[in-house]
């Protein structure tokens, strides 16, 4: 219901992820404000929502949840969380911020399925091994 994350949802909803962040989870979902998805490079958010790119844009937005609920105290320097897509991502803590890759969690809100961690980056999942 945030209007900070319109895209995010207009994504999700394309991705007919819906249902699943919907359920009991729990989630963690670090989810990247309006400001972040217009921060990539032109054109890549209207490509990812073209029906054709349907699996990267799950691949995307699943790189961003994580099964079961991590507090932002909770989070530590140099972990490596595996997220919903199967890939790795890394926690680091400096200075008292709170980092996912080069993301930095600017704000953190309870949901009745879990937590939400605001980011101010799309996180991009590593390219898959040759």
């Amino acid at each position: 219901g945030s209007p900070d994350h319109s895209t995010l949802v207009t994504a999700v909803k394309a991705a007919e992820l819906v249902d699943a962040l919907s359920n009991a989870g729990p989630f963690t979902v670090f989810a990247p404000t309006n400001a972040a998805f217009d921060a990539l490079p032109a054109g890549t958010v209207e490509g990812l929502l073209e029906p054709a790119k349907k699996s990267d844009l799950q691949d995307v937005l699943q790189y961003h949840v994580f099964v079961g609920v991590l507090k932002a105290e909770s989070l530590r320097d140099g972990q490596t969380l595996g997220m919903v897509n199967g890939s790795n991502a890394k926690i680091s803590v400096k200075d008292g911020k709170v980092m996912i890759n080069d993301a930095t969690v600017v704000a953190s809100v309870p949901a009745s399925n879990g937590i939400v961690h605001v980011i101010d980056k799309v996180i991009l999942p590593p390219a898959p091994a040759q």
